[in-house]
């Protein structure tokens, strides 16, 4: 039997050029990725929480055309070496340059990727507090899903539906950025975590990538969660910051079980409908005509709303 093309990739943090290490996987070898690339910001942006943002062994200061031709190229490899059905969660931000927004849309939206939903992490702090606009606490995580080919439109194009206690957690995520680890712009270990574990839930052994890994942030949730990793950097000082947080991973365990403690639901809205419990404003409603009992059992009605507001459509 030959080897797994993957293998000699499999639990390592790769230090090299993004896309050249990128350039080496196997094609349709992940399952997932997390990742935050640096945000060309010019390494001039001053606030109250960072004097300046600067990376260790790569420049954050790019002509912005060039820039995102970049991270396009650094998406379609991610989406090559991807399985088909696969996802990938890009963090990034809207910056505001002399008068000039950039949106992350503008060229994620050129990718190979279906955009499948824009999260906003709402970091609960804002790095800069002049008043040129208001405080800027939110980012953007775009989760990007690869077709798959092998099932039918439109669910080729739309993937599997998340567990109820995964989708629960909304499109607004609420930490604050890892204040513990040296890297100048970390994530917190919930945001990798919960996007592998809603998307993965349950499995095991999946290979998940960072290719701007950084501490591990990533690497570690993949760990935790009992998966395989690949994590890429440029910067030798943040690959031995990651291999050395990996080796101490089990410290880091009480933070992940905080944030797995929130993927529950104790009734699931399919079970709330059947029973005729409550399911929404205009959900299902039981009819209890007058002078009977409300815990007898009495019919359902069903109702939605239009222009002239709610109306009753059937009854069971």
């Amino acid at each position: 039997m030959s080897e797994n093309p993957v293998a000699p990739f499999l639990d390592r943090v790769i230090l090299g050029d993004v896309l050249e290490v990128l350039r080496q996987l196997p094609d349709e070898c992940i399952d997932i990725s997390v990742t935050s690339p640096p945000y060309n910001k010019g390494e001039n942006k001053k606030g109250w929480l960072v004097t300046s943002v600067r990376y260790d062994g790569a420049s954050d200061k790019r002509a912005e055309e060039e820039y995102q031709a970049w991270q396009v190229e650094v998406l379609d490899e991610i989406w090559r070496a991807t399985k088909p059905g696969g996802s990938l969660f890009y963090n990034h931000k809207l910056r505001w340059e002399q008068g000039v927004l950039y949106h992350p849309y503008a060229w994620v939206s050129r990718s190979r990727w279906v955009v499948r939903q824009e999260i906003i992490w709402d970091r609960m702090i804002a790095a800069n507090i002049r008043g040129w606009r208001f405080w800027q606490v939110d980012e953007r995580i775009y989760w990007l899903y690869k077709p798959d080919p092998g099932q039918p439109l439109p669910r080729a194009l739309i993937g599997r539906e998340l567990k109820p206690r995964h989708a629960l957690l909304t499109s607004i995520w609420r930490f604050p950025p890892e204040r513990e680890q040296p890297h100048p712009a970390p994530f917190p270990l919930a945001l990798p975590l919960r996007a592998i574990y809603a998307v993965l839930d349950d499995e095991k052994e999946k290979v998940v990538l960072d290719p701007f890994c950084g501490s591990g942030t990533t690497l570690v949730a993949a760990k935790i969660l009992g998966h395989h990793y690949i994590g890429i950097d440029i910067s030798p000082t943040y690959v031995r910051w990651a291999e050395e947080r990996l080796e101490r991973w089990e410290r880091e365990l009480p933070a992940a079980h905080e944030e797995m403690a929130l993927h529950v639901v104790r009734k699931t809205f399919a079970e709330r409908k059947r029973e005729g419990a409550f399911t929404g404003r205009y959900g299902p409603r039981r009819i209890v005509p007058a002078g009977e009992d409300e815990d007898a059992p009495s019919q359902l009605a069903l109702w939605e709303e239009d222009e002239e507001g709610p109306s009753q459509l059937t009854l069971w």
